[in-house]
This record gives C-alpha cells, sequence and structure tokens, in this order.
C-alpha cells in the first residue's frame, strides 16, 4: 500500500496546484503542503517550486513523479491478481487504438489467446490521447497506439510499422487531377477527431511540409474509421489513413491510394507500458508473443 503522502504528491504533480490537489483529496490546502515537506524532507531534495500561484516541479521531482506513478500502477495490476481466486490465470488490461483494434490485432491477438489459456483480457478501444491517460492512471496496463507518445513516461517495443497513405473512392470526381500534396487542399477532408492517432500523424506529417489542416477548404470530423471507410466509399472526401485500414477496399477496387509525389511515409505502432513497472519482463513476454505471431503471419 502506498504511502498517503505519495498520492498527495501525485496529486499535486497531476493537478499542478496544492488547492486543486486539496479538493480532489478532500484535505485542507496546509494538509498537502506538509505532505510535500514531509516527502522533500524524507529524499532530500526540492520537490516544487513555487512563482505566484504556478507550481514547477524539479528534476528530482520529475524523476520521482515516474517512480512513483508506475509503483502505483503496479499496486492496482497486483490487487487485482491477488482478489483472482484463480492464480494460475494472468489478468491484463490491454488498450488499442481504434485503426489497430478494428484492422490490425484481431487476428494476432486470437491466434495468442488460443495458444495462451492462461490470459484473462480486458481489451479498451479508444483514441491515443484516452489510452495514455488510462496508462498513466493504472486502468490499462499495456496499450498499442500508431500515435506519438513521450518517451520518458513510457518503455516501448515496437510492433509493426504501417503505411500512412492518402485515400479516396476510385469514382472521386477530383477538382483537379492531384500529382502534389497542395492539390488535395480544395477538396473534403474526412478526419478523425482531436486526440486520436491517426489525426496527430496527418497534422504533425502536414507541419513537416509546412501546411496546417485548416489548408483543406473544408473538413468533416468523425470519430469512426469505420464511417470515414463509407464516406470515401460514396465520394463524399479524401482522407488519410493507414494502409491496414483500406487494405481490403483498395484489393476489391472501392478505394484507391492517391498517388502524389511529394508524401510518403511510414509510421510504428508501438507497445506501451509505465517506465519502471516490475512488471515490465511480464508485458514484453506479452508482446512478443503478439510479434511472433504477427511475423509468421506476413
Amino acid at each position: 500500500m502506498l504511502d498517503y503522502r505519495v498520492r498527495t504528491f501525485l496529486t499535486v504533480c497531476e493537478e499542478g496546484s496544492y488547492t486543486k490537489a486539496a479538493d480532489v483529496l478532500h484535505v485542507t490546502q496546509p494538509a498537502v503542503t506538509q505532505h510535500i515537506h514531509f516527502l522533500e524532507d524524507y529524499y532530500g531534495t526540492k520537490l516544487i517550486l513555487t512563482d505566484g500561484r504556478k507550481l514547477r516541479l524539479t528534476p528530482e521531482a520529475e524523476t520521482l513523479k515516474t517512480a512513483l506513478a508506475a509503483f502505483e500502477n503496479d499496486e492496482k495490476h497486483l490487487i487485482d491478481i491477488l482478489r483472482r481466486r484463480d492464480g494460475s490465470k494472468k489478468a491484463l488490461s490491454f488498450g488499442v487504438t481504434v485503426t489497430i483494434g478494428e484492422f490490425v490485432i484481431a487476428r494476432p491477438l486470437s491466434a495468442f489467446l488460443k495458444s495462451h489459456d492462461n490470459y484473462d483480457i480486458r481489451i479498451v478501444i479508444t483514441n491515443t490521447k484516452v489510452l495514455l491517460d488510462k496508462l498513466r492512471s493504472g486502468e490499462i496496463q499495456i496499450a498499442l497506439v500508431e500515435g506519438y507518445f513521450q518517451r520518458k513516461e513510457f518503455d516501448s517495443d515496437v510492433y509493426r510499422a504501417d503505411r500512412f497513405i492518402p485515400v479516396a473512392s476510385v469514382r472521386y470526381p477530383f477538382r483537379r487531377k492531384p500529382s502534389r500534396l497542395r492539390d488535395l487542399f480544395q477538396e473534403r477532408l474526412l478526419v478523425r477527431e482531436p486526440g486520436s492517432g491517426t489525426r496527430e500523424i496527418l497534422e504533425k506529417s502536414l507541419g513537416a511540409r509546412g501546411f496546417r489542416m485548416s489548408d483543406f477548404t473544408s473538413q468533416t470530423e468523425i470519430n469512426s474509421i469505420y464511417t470515414i471507410i463509407q464516406f470515401l466509399k460514396e465520394s463524399i472526401g479524401i482522407s488519410f489513413l493507414y494502409e491496414s485500414a483500406v487494405r481490403e477496399e483498395i484489393n476489391a477496387g472501392s478505394l484507391c491510394e492517391i498517388p502524389l509525389e511529394d508524401f510518403s511515409m511510414f509510421h510504428d505502432f508501438s507497445f506501451l507500458w509505465n517506465r519502471g513497472s516490475i512488471f515490465s519482463g511480464e508485458y514484453r513476454r506479452f508482446c512478443e508473443g503478439l510479434k511472433q505471431i504477427q511475423s509468421t503471419s506476413l
């Protein structure tokens, strides 16, 4: 069981305020201050600096936060393990992004579960931002994402790389025949919601080429890859998606990759878990099992 002063410290880090932390923890602000001072005395270093009403974590506090957050999350996983009557079962909460969940991981994970019946797995499918928050809070233990993440927060292992491509219906009536990225700006862009890995990859890819999403004259935001694909088939607009998500439609001849001279990219799908977790070995073995199935299916 983690010391209550540790939970105070982690709450202050999350909320960025003694007052907000006190409200969350239902204690007084002087109590929060006392808890932080205790930890500073215990570890022999300054943790929180104040600049007016703003709080700033020292480098030592950042290191401590990463370690203690991992301990807190491990404790949640450990409680789940200990409360299970059948100790032979391995409990695991596994989060995946929408693209990966719907188009990439189902078959490999099914094959893994057939040969590993000692796993009880809870699968969470949502966007990258939500998955990272769930990792930090200990709600899930492993995530498989296509978006960007802070490498100092998480241990990671690359699952595979996938092409990120511009795509449209084979019947789409382009206003002008596209050969370069800027030729698509007058078309309607079908795009995922903020927080999704697919959207973040597109935003960063455009930025690296000196463009922004606002350069597209029309945008439609959709939080479902399946719906985006249906809209593409109806020639509602164009989109940028991972090849895995539209491979079936491309092979069937309903969608096609838009050939551009100045756009070509691959991006990694990565397993993540909290850095410093005592369960890192178990998590890595799970990831390696899925990677091995993936490699044999290619």
